[in-house]
């Protein structure tokens, strides 16, 4: 994917979370089956760094189960991260920044210390290109400490029927499938509204190699969300 390409989708992608920040954050008024698993097994006193944490469930369920720990919320939506600060008690452990993983720079915007876990549950996905998305999983890596654990969720919505029949034509966005790499599409959103967002479509492979190419290794990985269970890919990765 040519770099113009590349941020022609990341615009798409900020409108539409600009347009309907409201009214996706009141379709995510719960954590997904997947991501609970991850948050009831989590050991105390560690440090979180949640990228791409919308409206802020996570957070609010750690702050629930009085986490002992620290967390670093992270999104390029500004009325998300406010929807998200809203939602937890007063408690300096538990903060939000703005920040989009797009834009590589992140030492300017993030603290220099490292993290114990990392998250970035339904975000990958969204990085347009294969060579921005390895920069991002770099950038992770050096965030995240020698001992520490990455965890990922990628949407797996061509499982689903209903999802593929909202999957349009990317003349609908000015581009031509040329443009474009494997994997990609345009899915349209209806509520308070018609909307497209870019999604990527990951296969084990891509996300082997992917891992591989910025320095990590899976060490778990499990399908969970949606009816069959099966709409999102989990993976854990560490360091090499």
């Amino acid at each position: 994917m040519k770099p113009k390409v590349a941020r022609k989708i990341n615009s798409l992608n900020h409108q539409f979370y600009q347009t309907f920040a409201k009214d996706f954050s009141d379709t995510r008024g719960r954590l997904q089956p997947g991501v609970l698993r991850v948050v009831e097994r989590l050991e105390p006193g560690l440090s979180i760094l949640d990228l791409g944490c919308g409206n802020g469930e996570l957070a609010r369920q750690l702050d629930k189960n009085n986490f002992s720990g620290s967390y670093l919320g992270t999104d390029f939506s500004s009325e998300l991260l406010q929807r998200a600060a809203q939602k937890i008690s007063k408690d300096k452990s538990i903060n939000f920044i703005k920040l989009d993983l797009t834009n590589l720079d992140w030492e300017k915007i993030l603290p220099p210390e490292k993290f114990d876990l990392i998250f970035c549950f339904a975000a990958l996905h969204h990085i347009p290109g294969q060579a921005l998305r390895l920069s991002v999983c770099k950038n992770i890596h050096h965030y995240l400490r020698d001992s520490g654990k990455v965890t990922f969720s990628n949407w797996q919505f061509l499982k689903s029927e209903r999802l593929k029949k909202r999957i349009l034509p990317w003349d609908s966005a000015g581009l031509t499938p040329d443009d474009v790499d494997d994997g990609d599409y345009l899915l349209d959103w209806r509520r308070g509204g018609l909307g497209t967002r870019y999604v990527h479509h990951f296969t084990p492979a891509e996300l082997d190699q992917l891992a591989e190419e910025s320095g990590f290794r899976i060490i778990n990985s499990f399908d969970s969300d949606g009816k069959e269970g099966n709409l999102s890919l989990y993976q854990v990765w560490e360091s090499l």
